[in-house]
């Protein structure tokens, strides 16, 4: 009877879960609760950030939800750790962005030698701090690398809501800047719904994924660094979690991650883009 109860109690919880179109792939670590960012290892295992109070950790995990290494990032301090990337050489960016209340006018974006080669538990980090040009303020937490610079999509927190996104950029160095104004795009227009949360560039660097709660923005052919002026195709992933995290694995398929909320979530899962 007990075991009836089990499994009855199994499939309860797994009608809960709406994954969409979202394939799982596993369970993170607990102590991965609350995962802002993810980053794809070639040898099948992932970087994980976590968001605003937790540790100045970089986390590795394999496909199995088993935490393989911890890594205190120095010189850093998590203020609201928001999403990762990476450029052609290895070197890791931890984007320092979240600005939940507005107060923070200056933000910063971690850069990190390749962590892979990191025998300790420690590694050190540059800062590449900038600000937003004319006064503004923003919150992000959106980031991807291409060309020697790092794209900011920033997240609306405006009332009423229009749901629209602004592109900046800066240089993937060292130093103090004010972000340039790249372009600006309204993925969709429904609260709750329409939020960036993550972004990634494929490898070879044709596509861009834009990620919100539920739903997926894909750019292709575009050929500047506004990215908003190439195709965009919006695609309902169907899911209720709160997805936070997105990286590329290969060409065409994605993995995605949620925060944990009550039964739900702290989800590794993958996703295919080909039609």
């Amino acid at each position: 009877m007990r075991k009836i109860v089990l499994f009855i109690g199994a499939l309860f919880l797994a009608s809960c879960s709406n994954y969409g179109q979202l394939t799982y792939v596993t369970k993170l670590p607990t102590k991965l609760e609350e995962n802002s960012g993810i980053l794809y290892n070639n040898d099948s295992t992932l970087w994980v950030i976590l968001d605003k109070g937790n540790p100045d950790k970089l986390y590795k995990t394999d496909f199995k939800g088993k935490l393989l290494n911890e890594l205190k990032v120095d010189n850093a301090k998590n203020e609201d750790w928001e999403d990762i990337a990476r450029d052609e050489e290895g070197n890791v960016y931890i984007a320092d962005t979240g600005n939940n209340n507005g107060k923070r006018k200056e933000l910063t974006i971690y850069k990190l030698p390749n962590p892979q080669n990191e025998e300790g538990n420690k590694i050190d980090a540059e800062k590449i701090n900038f600000r937003f040009p004319d006064k503004k303020i923003f919150g992000s937490e959106a980031l991807f690398y291409r060309d020697n610079f790092l794209y900011i999509i920033t997240k609306d927190r405006a009332r009423p809501f229009t749901g629209e996104a602004m592109i900046y950029k800066v240089p993937a160095h060292k130093g103090n800047y004010e972000a340039t104004f790249v372009g600006k795009f309204t993925p969709c227009e429904e609260q709750g719904v329409c939020e960036v949360t993550a972004a990634d560039i494929s490898p070879d660097g044709k596509t861009i994924v834009i990620l919100g709660y539920g739903r997926l923005w894909v750019f292709t052919d575009f050929t500047s660094d506004d990215f908003s002026k190439g195709k965009m195709k919006t695609i309902d992933l169907g899911a209720t979690t709160q997805l936070e995290s997105i990286s590329f694995m290969d060409g065409t398929t994605l993995l995605l991650s949620d925060e944990e909320r009550g039964n739900t979530g702290r989800n590794l899962y993958s996703f295919s883009l080909k039609e």
